[in-house]
């Protein structure tokens, strides 16, 4: 019986000693495995044009598209994946790797190699805003202003140090006075939502890491995702809502209201697109959107249920 071989994407990132290392980190692992693979390099065309060839060199041999990186680069695979119909893999070798942990990955690249030559594919739910995919959440307003004021400061001062992102959050977090007005279609129920800001999670790990209601949680990659709506609040409040959310508390704030949706749609007045942040990536999209569960399930390869890693 023919192997399916893995066609490996990396994501370049802003250091190309580290781009050798993460790749040293996992090629001996690689070979050990006696699976076929290459590396599909990332050109001229970014991370995005390197998981579509990818995924389409899968899809026409019945191989498996590897993506060796963040949250930020399995969401460009599983978009590609998506997309062309074949599997996915991941080696999670990011800062959080929260779709990793939500699904048992071993965080080790050589360990998670492994897990990937045992695995089998599994579908797996995947969020939709419009056509572009999201596997750990989606938000508008004041959480895309947050990791683009985030990114700005590590440019400026250095990506190292994380006092950086801690600073440039909280000065957003307090100076942040813009509060939109959501036309929702919540599940074919109409209703008018005035916010700073719309999240909406597909991670059950995450969610409850921040304290959402397990009821609503358990829900999550079921057919459901969790939508949160803050409310205008002051300095002094966004500073509370920030400590509960620490605390995994958040849940209980009365300033936010969190409910399940299959299926959300937003229009803002007089507003032609906005930014929206999709597992860590801001992008502009044209309005309205649509927040839903993809109706294909995407196929990730996982290890047996037995050999996953408890998630954190």
């Amino acid at each position: 019986m023919r192997v399916a071989e893995w066609f490996v994407v990396m994501s370049a990132g802003a250091d190309a000693e580290q781009a050798r290392q993460k790749r040293e980190a996992i090629e001996p692992a690689l070979r050990a495995s006696g699976r076929p693979h290459r590396f599909v390099d990332v050109g001229e065309g970014g991370i995005v044009a390197a998981c579509d060839s990818a995924a389409r060199l899968a899809a026409a041999q019945g191989g498996v598209l590897v993506a060796a990186g963040g949250d930020g680069t399995v969401n460009c695979a599983a978009q590609a994946a998506l997309r062309h119909g074949c599997p996915l893999g991941v080696v999670p070798m990011g800062t959080f790797n929260l779709f990793a942990r939500e699904h048992g990955l071993p965080l080790e690249p050589a360990e998670a190699v492994r897990a990937l030559q045992g695995g089998r594919p599994e579908g797996v739910q995947a969020g939709l805003v419009n056509s572009r995919v999201f596997l750990v959440n989606a938000s508008v307003g004041l959480y895309p202003k947050l990791l683009e004021d985030r990114e700005a400061a590590k440019k400026q001062v250095g990506r190292r140090a994380r006092w950086v992102a801690v600073a440039a959050g909280l000065v957003t977090l307090f100076g942040w006075r813009l509060r939109m007005t959501f036309d929702a279609e919540v599940d074919g129920r109409v209703a008018r939502l005035r916010t700073p800001s719309l999240f909406v999670g597909n991670n059950r790990m995450q969610l409850r890491r921040i304290g959402i209601d397990e009821t609503l949680v358990e829900a999550v990659g079921r057919g459901r995702m969790a939508a949160l709506v803050a409310h205008r609040v002051g300095a002094w409040g966004k500073l509370k809502l920030l400590l509960r959310a620490v605390a995994r508390r958040l849940g209980d704030a009365p300033e936010v209201d969190s409910f399940g949706v299959r299926s959300l749609d937003v229009s803002v007045p007089f507003a032609r697109r906005m930014k929206v942040a999709t597992d860590g990536e801001v992008q502009w999209m044209a309005l309205p959107l649509r927040f839903s569960v993809s109706p294909r399930p995407l196929m990730v390869v996982l290890p047996p249920p037995e050999h996953r890693a408890p998630a954190e």
